[in-house]
């Protein structure tokens, strides 16, 4: 088949390659302009080091993308990791139109987050989505899902490397041959199931010590390695990444305060919230490294009877 690729980073990287390896032809590839003092767009480098054509322009709204897109005559639009807002008048172009790949089981969990947000709501299974994009945000009709567990302690890092970034790969590939050989079925989204989350962020994962231990693990798992669940030391901010949870059965078990390091052992330190306690194993001071949490002990930084996020 040949296709229009529209998409960014290691992702559309990713499908780039699978769709060249087995022969299909790409007219064409569009991806964002780079921001300043950004590192370059991995899709954007492997597409010119192909000696495919690029096109990175500031919108795929105007006449410009429109004739970009209708000189490739493509027999299928492939997005593949787009932020970039990309209008019917643009879509519909290609002969079979364009698919999307939405990390979420649509409908639930639109929007930009959607593989932390799962994660930070204690959820144990999500998916993935092909479907037609459409002018609304991730609410086109559903050509193919697949889904996927989400074990008590995987990290976002895990549940998208493991699971969605492969599972996404293979399914690009199989719901643009349903597609382009007439054989797909277009499911309109159940908007009474729909769920809308925005960017998870540097706010989102604050971690609040008074919460429950569950919910404080979740938001940990949520964001690690990105944007790092974070705390503060002596008003700066600390970074947590690798963890576990020690929720505790009996009344009284908790030891020490809201936010206290209670223990500094050789491999971790223990932070107590509510119902428990938080294993932490590495973090980031800010401005520093990341490093072992007795490291960062060793330093001074902090010890027992620290009071994190005070």
């Amino acid at each position: 088949m040949r296709i229009a690729f529209i998409g960014q980073q290691d992702f559309g990287k990713a499908v780039l390659e699978a769709f060249l390896e087995r022969g299909d032809e790409v007219a064409g590839v569009f991806c964002a302009p780079e921001k300043e003092g950004a590192k370059p767009d991995a899709l954007r480098l492997a597409a010119q080091e192909k000696g495919l054509r690029v096109f990175q322009l500031p919108s795929l709204k105007g006449p410009e993308a429109e004739a970009a897109m209708r000189e490739l005559d493509a027999d299928i639009g492939i997005m593949a990791y787009v932020l970039q807002f990309a209008p019917q008048s643009f879509v519909t172009i290609p002969k079979h139109g364009t698919i999307q790949y939405h990390p979420s089981l649509l409908p639930k969990y639109r929007g930009p987050s959607s593989i932390n947000w799962p994660i930070a709501k204690g959820d144990t299974g999500t998916g993935l989505s092909i479907f037609r994009p459409t002018d609304g945000l991730d609410e086109g009709p559903v050509i193919l899902q697949k889904t996927c567990a989400i074990g008590p302690d995987d990290t976002i890092g895990e549940v998208y490397f493991n699971h969605l970034f492969p599972l996404g790969v293979a399914a690009m590939l199989e719901a643009a041959d349903l597609v382009t050989a007439g054989r797909h079925e277009e499911t309109a989204q159940d908007e009474t199931q729909a769920s809308y989350e925005g960017w998870f962020r540097a706010r989102e994962s604050a971690i609040n010590w008074a919460s429950h231990v569950d919910h404080v693990y979740d938001i940990i798992r949520a964001a690690n390695p990105a944007p790092g669940a974070w705390t503060t030391l002596n008003g700066q901010k600390l970074q947590i990444f690798d963890a576990r949870k020690h929720p505790v059965r009996t009344i009284g078990a908790v030891k020490g305060k809201i936010g206290e390091v209670t223990e500094v052992g050789e491999q971790s330190i223990r932070v107590t919230a509510q119902g428990g306690q938080i294993e932490i194993f590495k973090l980031k001071a800010e401005g520093g490294k990341k490093v072992s949490a007795p490291e960062l002990a060793a330093s001074g930084a902090l010890g027992v009877g620290t009071i994190l996020g005070g």
